[in-house]
């Protein structure tokens, strides 16, 4: 069983679906945002891709590799419909990065200008931007995210797994504050008592599986390392470790505004990948801005695939 998110109205829920087959032009367009890389493809007559093919796209021994693909399922717009999905194959509900590698892509093949303009997914409109381009492939885009939500709901959790003390107990490494936040998919951040970067390896798969969560979260450890400058680690949902994400960033700068750590305003959020620029104001309402680098394009042999329809392994349900 696959899953797929739909938004409604106010909320945003997810809902099971049978296996999906996408129909997708065989060619593709790769990029990444500070090491965090995306898979372009435009929906099409050439071949179809279901769960296990995007795990096999997506593999980095055996296939193109990359963090995610985006698929392009109309080129009229604005607004642009997407799909996103995870590289084992699940569909999610969006990616930062994801959107501003699909911005770049979108320049690239003249469909934009430097005038904002929306993409749909999930249900929702967001408004992106190309702040600026050059003749090697480089490019700097922001995106609107929308309003962040916060709080349990936000984020499917149970509040019945928290101690009298509002904290959850990790067995074998104490007891967390959790700050739960969305951007249009679930995150967990935490502000650790004390830093270690060996932390987020312990309790990082702990959380996103955690069985408080109904649908997983994205977790991220952060910590401020100057004024307006925050350090995070990233364990992203369907993924692991992560280099960059751009809704992490979002989220982790949107924890600091909710905890009081900080006030609205704009945030430096230091990856391993890079930093990104957020922004965020009183309404918890949130703006992502970084470099997205073009990569290559390409497209998959007839050997490659073949192979794809051999079910190799069951997609995570």
């Amino acid at each position: 069983m696959f899953f797929n998110f739909i938004s409604n109205e106010a909320d945003r829920c997810l809902v099971s679906s049978d296996e999906y087959n996408l129909r997708v032009q065989n060619k593709f367009y790769k990029g990444h945002g500070l090491g965090n890389d995306y898979l372009i493809f435009e929906k099409g007559e050439d071949c179809t891709v279901d769960g296990t093919a995007i795990f096999k796209i997506c593999d980095r021994w055996k296939g193109v590799g990359a963090d995610g693909v985006v698929l392009l399922v109309d080129r009229v717009g604005p607004p642009f419909q997407l799909r996103m999905f995870n590289p084992d194959g699940s569909e999610f509900e969006r990616s930062g990065n994801g959107l501003r590698i699909l911005g770049s892509y979108l320049a690239r093949e003249g469909l934009v200008d430097k005038e904002p303009f929306e993409v749909s997914v999930g249900g929702d409109l967001i408004s992106l931007e190309i702040m600026g381009q050059d003749s090697m492939g480089n490019y700097d885009v922001k995106v609107d995210m929308g309003i962040a939500n916060l709080g349990n709901d936000a984020v499917h959790f149970d509040s019945r797994f928290l101690d009298d003390n509002g904290r959850l107990k990790l067995e074998g490494y104490g007891c967390f504050d959790l700050n739960f936040v969305s951007i249009g998919n679930p995150h967990c951040v935490v502000f650790p008592d004390n830093w270690d970067p060996n932390l987020l390896e312990k309790i990082g798969p702990l959380l996103c599986e955690h069985k408080s969560f109904s649908f997983g979260t994205n977790v991220q450890l952060a910590r401020f390392v100057a004024e307006g400058v925050m350090e995070a680690l990233i364990w992203e949902r369907g993924v692991g470790v992560t280099s960059a994400s751009g809704t992490s960033a979002c989220a982790v700068a949107v924890a600091a505004v909710q905890s009081s750590r900080a006030n609205p305003g704009g945030f430096q959020v230091q990856m391993q990948g890079g930093p990104l620029a957020v922004s965020v104001d009183a309404n918890y309402g949130v703006t992502l801005r970084g470099p997205v680098r073009e990569v290559f394009q390409g497209r998959l042999t007839q050997g490659f695939l073949a192979s794809l329809k051999q079910k190799a392994r069951p997609i995570r349900s």
